[in-house]
């Protein structure tokens, strides 16, 4: 018998999440599978239930939470030979990386899903010693959107990033950033610096919209020092898609980047708090399998 393990945040969702499982479970039982159920209770806990998937062949895993807990049972599939497919069901605040594989945000949708015949092969990235799925910020801004409120994440969504953003940008607190990519090198000062997986980053579907799940690169975004007139219109830029053609942008792809400071500088990793810099960004292409709807 196939074997799926289900991974839950029972404090996501607003504390919901565990009225999830048992439809996520007759869902999976119906489908074939033999199911273990388990809680999350404390940090790791998730990439530990993954991990051990991994290494007992479970077919898949579910993940039942948001970025967070999904970051973590991301990481649980480190270094691992076998690797069980992936399904996501997301109730999380952001879900930037089920909105990008068009996962439907809506738990019970997403349910049904996992009866898709249809899987998505995926990128993920090496950072250091952790895997990430989505995006890496370093800079200034980096810290603050750490340390977003949970208050204004379920108010505001993603335009708590934003209004954070903005706050810090104009704050001017630019760090001397060296930026080895490829071939390449940039040196100067800047506030921040992003490398996405995906086209959806902080609820924004158009920061990277030339970015696929699949197509084996970092889409990287170097700000510049910007005053409060280039932050506004950097900012509009985000919202209609067009930052990498911003005049205190720079962009560029690649599948290796090396970022080093000599300041103390903070990373914020999928929505989490990141280890300070340096940092090193190695793309895995095509890596893990992920369950997503038909028409994907």
């Amino acid at each position: 018998m196939k074997q799926a393990m289900i991974i839950v945040n029972p404090s996501s969702g607003k504390e919901k999440a565990v009225e999830h499982v048992r439809n996520v479970e007759d869902t999976l039982r119906d489908k074939g599978y033999d199911v273990t159920i388990k809680e999350t209770a404390k940090e790791l806990d998730a990439a530990r239930f993954c991990t051990t998937a991994c290494e007992e062949g479970y077919d898949l895993v579910v993940s039942i939470g948001g970025d967070g807990t999904l970051h973590e049972t991301i990481n649980g599939l480190m270094d691992q030979d076998h690797r069980p497919k992936l399904g996501v069901v997301p109730l999380g605040t952001v879900n930037d990386f089920a909105r990008a594989l068009q996962i439907p945000l809506n738990p019970e949708q997403a349910i049904r899903t996992l009866t898709s015949s249809s899987v998505k092969t995926v990128d993920l990235s090496r950072l250091n010693d952790q895997l990430f799925a989505n995006i890496v910020a370093a800079g200034s801004l980096a810290e603050s959107l750490s340390s977003v409120s949970s208050d204004d994440k379920s108010k505001l969504g993603a335009f708590a990033y934003l209004k954070e953003g903005i706050k810090e940008l104009i704050g001017n607190a630019a760090h001397p950033l060296v930026i080895r990519y490829d071939e390449q090198t940039w040196e100067g000062e800047s506030p921040l610096f992003l490398a996405a997986l995906t086209n959806s980053v902080g609820g924004f579907e158009k920061l990277a919209p030339d970015a696929a799940v699949d197509d084996g690169l970092l889409h990287c975004f170097i700000f510049k020092n910007l005053n409060i007139l280039n932050t506004v219109t950097a900012s509009l830029s985000l919202l209609f898609g067009s930052l990498k053609d911003h005049k205190d942008v720079v962009y560029f792809t690649a599948k290796h980047v090396s970022v080093s400071s000599a300041e103390s500088v903070s990373t914020n990793v999928d929505g989490e708090a990141g280890p300070s810099l340096p940092i090193e960004l190695r793309i895995l292409p095509r890596h893990i399998e992920v369950i997503v709807p038909e028409e994907v």
